[in-house]
């Protein structure tokens, strides 16, 4: 295990302020990395150094607790330019990397699909292609480690023309899957099943939600970015209707330009949703920052006109629970409070979610002879078809439809029947 220092570095008041939430999670971005973080440093200077980012006498001192605790990684809380990097690695004598890099690590050790193993190789070649001329030599030392996952260092050694020449025959084979994502997108859009995205900050919950609405086991971590490739499933409501429900990889505060622009597979799964569920991490002192992180996130990609459930988790980790479960009761469908963990709250989030995604459909009972079976192909393209019953001259099916579209369908109604199903 690599043992670590993490650097911090604040020019105003407002980043004062901020610099322990910074670094409790940069330090947990360590951990998720592999790493074990033996010391933190933290400095206050109105200007940035333009050859070591902080004070030169901060970097002395970095060197003297570098041999002090046998620390052989440097980890900076702020993206670092290639001479910042190659001028502290030379005075400090050991390797330093930037949060942009140490990300970028994690999501090279948690890719799992093509798509995002790719995803994650053009993110790190973009930010590694200006590193190549002059590297720190502790950049180019062979025997690899966090911040050196990923493209590998024989790729890394390569002249610009053959990364530029990878990053292209990448962004190739982004662009094939990405088509035949689009595929798939369009023929969901055409089907009346809504798509439901699980979004929020990173380890606020999601996956533990995905597990407890799916009935699934995917891959539940304290480690920060633990989902990282999109995953969709169907969820059943108790009363027949269901959803697509996609769980996707956790937002953070200055998440990487390189990855934002990467990992358009999410962001497009993301714009294609009926409805968002923000989840949340009450239980955290940082809350609200991580709340408005995810905001401003969602702004920045332009999705802001999707409807948005808050889900407020990890209630019983909170004393007052009861209350807040009482708030569930009120008839607002933007927010509910839950415990992925437990399930308190989680029918509460299921009601929102049936007013929200199907207020405007009612259920249609009906009665097709096998001699139009053809019909039922027709109406599965913009219904939602939750019992079909074959008999030996007719088949019976109970759908879930908007009624201004059922015009064509209304004398194959079965005794008449319409309705709609509470939950």
């Amino acid at each position: 295990m690599e043992r670590a220092i993490l650097v911090n570095l604040a020019t105003n008041q407002r980043e004062k302020e901020e610099a322990a939430d910074s670094m409790t999670e940069l330090a947990l971005l360590a951990k998720a990395a592999g790493a074990e973080v033996v010391a933190q440093v933290f400095q206050f200077r109105q200007k940035i150094s333009p050859k070591y980012f902080i004070g030169e006498g901060k970097v002395e001192e970095i060197a003297q607790l570098k041999e002090q605790t046998e620390a052989n990684l440097i980890i900076f809380d702020h993206n670092l330019t290639p001479i910042q990097q190659r001028s502290l690695e030379e005075k400090i004598q050991a390797r330093v990397i930037d949060r942009t890099q140490l990300i970028l690590d994690i999501f090279a050790q948690r890719a799992r699909s093509s798509e995002g193993k790719l995803q994650v190789e053009l993110a790190q070649l973009t930010y590694l292609l200006p590193r190549l001329t002059g590297k720190g030599r502790f950049l180019s030392r062979l025997g690899g480690g966090i911040g050196t996952r990923g493209p590998g260092e024989k790729k890394l050694e390569e002249d610009r023309r053959r990364i530029l020449k990878r990053i292209n025959k990448i962004n190739e084979e982004i662009a094939k899957l990405q088509k035949r994502r689009q595929i798939q997108r369009q023929a969901r859009r055409e089907n009346p099943v809504p798509v439901v995205s699980l979004i929020g900050y990173t380890s606020a919950g999601k996956s533990t939600l995905f597990n407890q609405l799916t009935k699934e086991s995917t891959l539940v971590s304290a480690n920060l970015f633990a989902t990282l490739d999109p995953l969709l499933r169907r969820v059943e409501l108790p009363d027949g209707t269901y959803f697509l429900l996609s769980d996707t990889v956790g937002f953070i505060k200055k998440l990487p330009v390189e990855l934002v622009t990467s990992f358009r597979a999410t962001l497009e799964e993301i714009e294609e949703a009926s409805c968002l569920l923000h989840v949340i991490d009450l239980a955290s002192p940082r809350a609200n920052e991580q709340e408005e992180a995810v905001e401003k996130t969602l702004e920045e990609i332009g999705i802001n006109k999707i409807p948005i459930i808050k889900v407020y988790n990890k209630i019983d980790l909170l004393p007052h629970r009861q209350e807040l479960l009482s708030l569930n009761e009120r008839t607002d469908n933007h927010s509910v409070y839950i415990s992925a963990l437990t399930g308190e709250g989680i029918d509460s989030l299921l009601r929102k979610l049936r007013s929200l995604l199907f207020d405007r459909f009612r259920f249609f009972e009906l009665k097709i002879s096998r001699k139009q079976a053809d019909l039922i192909s027709s109406l599965s393209r913009w219904t939602i078809i939750t019992r079909k019953l074959e008999r030996n001259e007719y088949i019976e099916l109970t759908v879930l439809a908007e009624p201004k579209n059922m015009g064509p369908f209304l004398r194959y109604l079965n005794g008449g029947k319409q309705g709609e199903a509470k939950i």
